[in-house]
């Protein structure tokens, strides 16, 4: 039988099963047909193209409203009504005098922390000798009061070696002047950049054709992950790419969207151990999905999300997948020479083609590094930006700076030198140690609860009797500076080096065990501080004032007006 007869017969076997379902529509197209031709009769044809264009144009903009957005439906709706709300003259005139009363307290506070120091406005006259210019440094040294090389800070120094600094500060003077972008007049930096990227893809066991690049921390790692993957799917024909990412993933996953047009979906996670859930994300998967991504671990509550499961998504489905492992990407790769057990998380597990690490937390780099690694080159590309035709001549950068500090690269190569696996084992051990002798004794404490397991570095704590915001400004009072989270309620120390000096751990527990005895005593303590400003941020359902706050906060930090000034103003 030939290609065309078995073409007439499939086509006739399609007409007969199709034929009783047409019979039982024809009468309702037919009426269809008639109604649509009496609404034309005394139309001209103008009138009728005109009709069709405007038909056609509002059915594109509903469809573009409903789903052609880098976010959700109901997200906007919420917007768009409380945008309504906003406009309302009392409501404007109410929350404008709140704004006001936010911006006059958050001014008041940095000034106090200035101490009474006037603010410089202007250059000076004649620039100042070496030992003014230095006197002047040490009285803005002592503005500072928290004393973090006591342990009293979550995360924020990650070391704090007296060693260490002495050596970095000698580097940074040898390299101070060097810049990457001119890789033909440094190339002492351009090889200890590539060395630094080839040293930390090993630690995550990347093949031969791992790569990366250097960045200037956390954030843009991820940003220029989901940048990567954006710009691929553009060239797969994806026009409205989709990311995937827990709700505990890193903010800068909602910044990448923000910035690049991607529409970010966040999945649940498994409210007992606070890893994503896998079923939710198979489910979110679309024909747009550019990325997957987890976190090991993440920021609030320091739980390895199932990266090996989420892998196997992205290998089905042909999805690149992000590890996030910018808080512990120095401690994870040794936990198991460490002699700590954690699940595969690296370039080991099929299926992972990316993951973020940051030096200069628990790598002891100085701020201002990260590694943003791929598994292939044919990721990597899509990272870099190139401007061919610019009139001062071809621009490309790897990365979203043009010039970098050369200084840093050089300090965060001799860090890692210094350190050597030997070493980032040790603090490693001590560090996990630590860790999980927190755990363990906040875990016997009447009145709070923790989330998830402490797997690696950070131990979160809600509580049911009481706002656990009070708790932390209880802590502060006594000089721990923890992190405030939200959704839920809860706070976390992030454990560091210089936690595991002799008896801050100790220390640290005996605090807040009193604390919280204090407060299960007085559980409806009056609120200040963290607690008044998160209990405010969680009763306002619409977001945008609450963001609407936090440029006020970036507004009081950049201002020079004393509070003296502006009312002589």
């Amino acid at each position: 039988m030939g290609t065309e007869q078995r073409s007439v017969d499939f086509f006739t076997e399609v007409s007969v099963f199709c034929r009783p379902y047409w019979l039982y529509v024809e009468p309702y197209l037919e009426d269809c047909r008639l109604r649509i031709n009496n609404f034309c009769a005394h139309l001209e044809a103008w009138q009728i193209i005109l009709l069709s264009v405007a038909i056609t144009l509002l059915a594109v903009s509903i469809w573009n409203f409903l789903f052609q957005s880098d976010q959700c439906f109901v997200g906007r709706l919420k917007k768009s009504i409380f945008r309504l709300v906003r406009s309302l003259p009392f409501v404007r005139g109410m929350i404008a005098s709140e704004m006001g009363k936010q911006r006059h307290s958050m001014e008041e506070s940095f000034h106090k922390s200035a101490k009474g120091e006037t603010y410089v406005e202007k250059l000076p006259a004649k620039g100042l000798s070496e030992e003014q210019v230095l006197k002047e440094l040490t009285k803005y040294k002592n503005l500072a009061h928290v004393r973090w090389s006591e342990g009293a800070c979550s995360g924020t120094v990650y070391s704090g070696d007296d060693k260490l600094t002495q050596l970095m500060a000698k580097v940074y003077a040898d390299f101070a002047w060097t810049n990457p972008l001119h890789a033909d007049v440094f190339p002492d930096i351009r090889k200890m950049e590539a060395e630094v990227v080839r040293m930390t893809c090993n630690m995550f066991q990347g093949g031969p054709s791992a790569c990366g690049t250097m960045t200037s921390g956390g954030t843009e790692s991820i940003m220029l992950a989901c940048k990567a993957y954006r710009d691929r799917a553009y060239s797969l024909g994806i026009h409205h790419p989709e990311m995937i990412v827990p709700v505990t993933a890193h903010a800068a996953f909602d910044k990448s969207a923000s910035y690049f047009g991607i529409k970010i979906i966040h999945v649940a996670i498994d409210e007992v151990t606070r890893k994503v859930d896998l079923s939710a994300m198979k489910k979110a998967i679309t024909s747009r999905t550019c990325m997957l991504a987890g976190s090991a671990p993440q920021f609030p509550h320091g739980a390895v999300d199932p990266i090996a499961g989420i892998a196997k998504l992205g290998q089905k489905y042909k999805i690149p997948v992000h590890v996030d492992s910018c808080l512990g990407g120095f401690l994870v790769p040794f936990m198991r020479k460490a002699n700590f057990e954690l699940e595969p998380f690296d370039f080991s597990v099929p299926g992972v083609t990316s993951i973020s690490a940051d030096t200069h937390k628990y790598g002891f780099a100085p701020k201002g590094s990260s590694v943003i690694m791929y598994s292939d080159r044919d990721y990597r590309k899509f990272q870099y930006f190139v401007q061919p035709d610019w009139p001062g001549g071809i621009y490309a950068s790897p990365t979203f700076a043009g010039s970098r500090a050369g200084a840093i690269i050089a300090a965060c190569w001799a860090t890692m030198m210094f350190m050597g696996e030997e070493g980032y084992i040790e603090s490693t051990k001590r560090i996990i140690e630590t860790t999980r002798f927190v755990e363990k004794e906040l875990r016997k404490l009447d009145g709070i609860f923790l989330y998830g397991k402490a797997e690696v570095s950070v131990v979160a704590v809600g509580s049911k009797r009481f706002n656990i915001y009070l708790l932390s400004d209880a802590l502060a009072e006594k000089g721990w500076m923890l992190n405030a989270l939200q959704n839920p309620p809860s706070i976390h120390l992030c454990v560091t080096l210089v936690h595991t000096k002799p008896g801050i751990a100790e220390k640290f527990v005996a605090d807040f065990a009193a604390c919280t005895k204090q407060l299960l005593n007085d559980p409806n303590a009056k609120a200040g501080g963290t607690t008044a400003m998160y209990g405010m941020a969680q009763s306002i359902p619409d977001r945008s004032i609450v963001s609407d706050v936090a440029g006020i906060f970036f507004d009081a930090y950049y201002n020079t007006d004393t509070i003296g000034k502006k009312e002589a103003k």
